[in-house]
């Protein structure tokens, strides 16, 4: 708790147009997912916790009341129909609208072509691609409305350039680009914009130490030298949510330290 209240305070709202507004944030228990919860939050909205473990988003939910602001807990899983009904039906009912939609939950599984499976796909794909595109399609209908509203998908460096092994999930995130481009240009017109975030190699829970050697080793490898943090996506998605953002439509924005940039590491340049 302590970690996560220094963590708030060392946040500088910068857009007052968010305040008051409602997000979902899916995949929000940990990582990625619950530093983008945490900027939306410290820039005053109200933020749906969401992810299939109860226990997960229960804990969550009370750590980020406990820092003042307006959490809703809704446990689900968005690689299925019944979850995604559940998702909004409760939104609503608590909040009565949707303003920004964050489709970060993924399966990150990925293994060698060989070692893929239909069910691995399957799941990759309800997951990664079909959950946010169902989500979308009823956060847009509620923001078409309104005639505003902000749907941003979290994508990946893998989805512009190959992990080894990267199948399923690559695949799943190069569609969700498209997807991204797609729906950006279709939804313009009727006031919601559409934009996507690419993360490269950021720090979550469920890596090594930064301290440890091969953590440190791997920091080497990226231009910056060093990982990202969740924060740092958050403060991405807070941007495209605001108003600052207006003229940017189904972009994809490489949050990833110069990853996509280079042609190889510097070590092993010739």
């Amino acid at each position: 708790m302590t970690d996560t209240l220094s963590m708030y305070q060392a946040i500088q709202p910068r857009y007052p147009e968010l305040s008051g507004q409602v997000a979902i944030v899916t995949g929000s228990s940990k990582g990625i997912g619950k530093g983008i919860a945490l900027r939306l939050l410290r820039e005053g909205m109200k933020v749906v916790i969401n992810a299939r473990t109860a226990e997960a988003v229960e804990a969550t939910t009370q750590e980020l009341r406990g820092l003042g602001g307006q959490v809703l807990a809704v446990t689900a899983d968005v690689g299925q129909r019944a979850g995604i009904e559940r998702l909004v039906s409760e939104t609503m009912t608590a909040f009565g609208t949707i303003d920004l939609l964050v489709n970060n939950a993924a399966n990150l599984r990925r293994r060698p072509f060989f070692s893929v499976d239909e069910s691995l796909w399957d799941s990759s794909l309800a997951t990664n691609l079909t959950g946010p595109f169902l989500l979308s399609y009823q956060a847009a209908k509620i923001m078409k409305d309104k005639g505003r509203g902000s749907i941003i998908h979290i994508s990946s460096v893998g989805g512009l350039r190959a992990h080894h092994p990267g199948l399923p999930y690559d695949a799943t995130k190069a569609a969700m680009d498209a997807m991204t481009r797609v729906m950006g240009i279709e939804l313009a017109e009727t006031g919601v914009r559409v934009n996507g975030i690419a993360p490269g190699a950021i720090y979550t829970e469920i890596r090594l130490p930064l301290d440890h050697p091969k953590m440190q080793a791997y920091a080497q490898l990226i231009p910056q030298r060093r990982l990202g943090m969740p924060l740092e996506i958050g403060a991405v998605v807070a941007f495209l949510a605001s108003d600052d953002a207006s003229y940017i439509i189904g972009q994809t924005l490489y949050v990833d330290g110069g990853i996509t940039s280079q042609l190889s590491p510097s070590q092993y340049q010739i």
